[in-house]
């Protein structure tokens, strides 16, 4: 009796045969052989951002031979490729193009020797059985992260298209070579690319300072069942006082830009009562105006409704927002806050310029 129990149970060679997946296989080509189809191949590259959009079609023309560009519509985000060691050449030829036609750009970096695939080099039935497959599979890896999704992607088909466009930039970075599947590649990058929404929209700085105090927030209270004070989260973290209380006037301003949720409607539909200025007392009437300043500065940094949304013009100018809010009633400077959020001056007065422009028309409307 016990030899037969024994013949009929599986040996570990069949066992472990029994584990192994079949290769997945998209457009009829298993996944393996698509990535040979299109390699990775080393390139330079020119990231910049401009002030108002480009004429896409008119500039692709213009490229030199051999030269790319890529818009990603998410982040405003121009992307000129060329051959290794033309960074130089092309971050000058793009500044001379859109300088011709009236453009500035921002933020403009060269970086040479970047590993990318191009996804048109990939057969059309391939990708999109690779993103018909792994656009499901990234939403359920989502979804410990989807509180912080909600508060950059609340409508439920712009986190779709997120999603796979962040599958198609996973595609396009996934290097074979490293002999890590593309699946466990694009989940490792998924929880960065979240991390980055913040970043993207407040600042690098700002939106990792958020993190790490959430981060201790979490670990102290999985130690001591409780919530910390000020005090021990600092010496949880490792920080004094005076540093902590900074750096949550960080996060709270972050938050605070986050619950503008008027930027995303429409200020001007809103009716402000004003108390009649005869019969009402002086601190009344500095209350309405500083209400009226207020809700012209938010309504000036709030989405153009002529625009597309994928447009710069179509999303809410927060950049410039808080420039004039901070400077203007915070008590900072454009250079304290240059450090806050990890950007430049430069790159702060442009949209500090958007709002003044729209922010000036609506006064004059106030005072006529």
């Amino acid at each position: 009796m016990s030899d037969r129990v024994l013949s009929l149970s599986p040996s570990p060679s069949t066992d472990a045969r029994s584990r192994v997946r079949a290769p997945l296989v998209f457009g009829g080509i298993p996944e393996a052989e698509g990535w040979v189809l299109a390699p990775i191949t080393p390139r330079d590259r020119v990231h910049f951002r401009v002030d108002r959009e480009l004429p896409l079609d008119e500039f692709r023309a213009d490229l030199p031979d051999g030269v790319s560009v890529s818009y990603d519509h998410g982040e405003g985000l121009y992307r000129v490729d060329g051959a290794r060691g033309s960074a130089a050449v092309l971050a000058d030829w793009v500044r001379a193009w859109c300088a011709g036609r009236g453009c500035t750009t921002v933020g403009l970096r060269a970086e040479t020797d970047v590993r990318r695939r191009s996804t048109r080099d990939l057969p059309k039935a391939f990708l999109d059985d690779l993103c018909r497959h792994y656009g499901p599979v990234s939403l359920k890896r989502l979804q410990r992260n989807m509180s912080t999704i909600r508060l950059h992607l609340p409508d439920p088909d712009d986190l779709g298209q997120q999603v796979f466009e962040w599958v198609l930039k996973a595609v396009s970075q996934y290097d074979e070579s490293k002999g890590v599947p593309f699946g466990a590649f694009l989940a490792t990058q998924l929880s960065k690319w979240v991390h980055d929404l913040g970043r993207n929209a407040h600042g690098r700085t700002a939106a990792d300072t958020e993190h790490r105090q959430q981060k201790a927030v979490a670990g102290f209270i999985a130690e001591h069942q409780r919530r910390p004070s000020e005090r021990e989260l600092a010496a949880f973290m490792g920080q004094s006082v005076a540093t902590l209380r900074r750096n949550s006037q960080t996060v709270a301003t972050l938050n605070g830009l986050r619950n503008l949720q008027s930027l995303d409607g429409s200020p001007d539909a809103a009716e402000i009562l004003l108390p009649d200025s005869a019969e009402a007392p002086d601190e009344i009437m500095g209350e309405a105006e500083q209400t009226l300043l207020s809700h012209a500065l938010t309504a000036a940094a709030a989405p153009d409704p002529d625009a597309r949304r994928d447009q710069r013009a179509g999303q809410p100018n927060v950049l410039g927002w808080a420039t004039w809010y901070l400077t203007t009633w915070g008590g900072r400077t454009k250079t304290q806050l240059s450090t806050e959020l990890n950007t430049s001056v430069r790159n702060m007065n442009v949209y500090a310029d958007r709002v003044e422009k729209a922010l000036k028309a609506r006064l004059a409307e106030l005072t006529d």
